[in-house]
């Protein structure tokens, strides 16, 4: 596949994902209309394209976000460890709690709960959790440094994906592939983001390159990112998919309202 076809077939897979890191609707886009950017080949049940270059794969693993909707992750953001869940479609769903912390933070599209410890029920007066809504989703930069759909944009819009090598991870093995762009390549390819977030984005990556390691498996799944810029995270997948992964928020006579105009900062 040439250079300007590989760029369009990009601009396609990434349109099949507009609105999903976003959780205002369902992604845009279907299966077949991605089946319509590759070669003749023939029919399967999941629509994925043939050239199995390193882009052609980074295209593969956007369609396979794109069906996933969610994953459980483990993150070293800057050098704090972190865990939780994370929803991308239809709606933006996060659970996060720092290893060095016990107050969670749990988004679910434009509201924000903060606590679920003791510390913040003696705080609260009663309540374990404070509730932050202004119409807009909360704690967008920390979203987008955990979304895989972000990094796999990034990836597949990059001009030149490079293949590694396949390595042991975890448990298995995984073939490791790696894309350098400018901080403004990288905010540039979200185009499932609106302008404010892209350019947090690229402000918070910095003004040097952004190295961007990727390992996925046999399934085309995205199990590890390594992201170096102005700071180095590090994030691993499972279940994606999973129908057992579950946020649900707080009850409502378990939270007070939140004074500020917006969320503290977090973590």
């Amino acid at each position: 596949m040439g250079a300007p076809a590989r760029w369009a077939a990009g601009f396609l897979a990434a349109a099949l994902l507009t609105g999903a890191a976003t959780g205002c609707g369902s992604p845009g886009g279907t299966p077949d209309g991605g089946a319509s950017s590759t070669s003749a080949s023939p029919s399967t049940a999941q629509p994925t394209p043939t050239d199995r270059s390193p882009h052609g794969v980074m295209l593969s693993a956007q369609l396979v976000l794109h069906d996933a909707r969610r994953a459980e992750y483990t993150a070293v953001l800057g050098g704090e460890g972190a865990k939780g869940e994370l929803f991308w479609a239809p709606k933006t769903v996060l659970k996060y709690q720092g290893e060095a912390d016990s107050q969670v933070l749990m988004v679910l599209d434009t509201s924000a709960y903060l606590g679920g410890d003791p510390e913040s029920a003696a705080r609260l007066g009663g309540p374990h959790w404070q509730k932050f809504s202004n119409g807009r989703i909360p704690y967008g930069d920390l979203i987008d440094r955990l979304s895989p759909v972000v990094a796999v944009a990034a990836a597949a819009a990059a001009p030149d994906p490079q293949l590694v090598g396949e390595e042991k991870l975890l448990d298995g093995t995984a073939e490791h592939y790696r894309v350098t762009v400018t901080s403004a390549q990288y905010a540039a390819a979200q185009s499932q983001l609106d302008p404010t977030r892209r350019q947090a984005l690229e402000a918070a990556l910095g003004t040097g390159d952004v190295v961007l390691d990727l390992w996925l498996d046999d399934g085309d799944q995205l199990v590890r990112l390594r992201r170096a810029a102005a700071a180095v995270d590090t994030v691993d997948y499972s279940e994606f998919g999973s129908s057992a992964l579950s946020v649900q928020a707080p009850a409502e006579a378990d939270t007070a309202p939140g004074t500020e105009s917006s969320p503290p900062p977090f973590p």
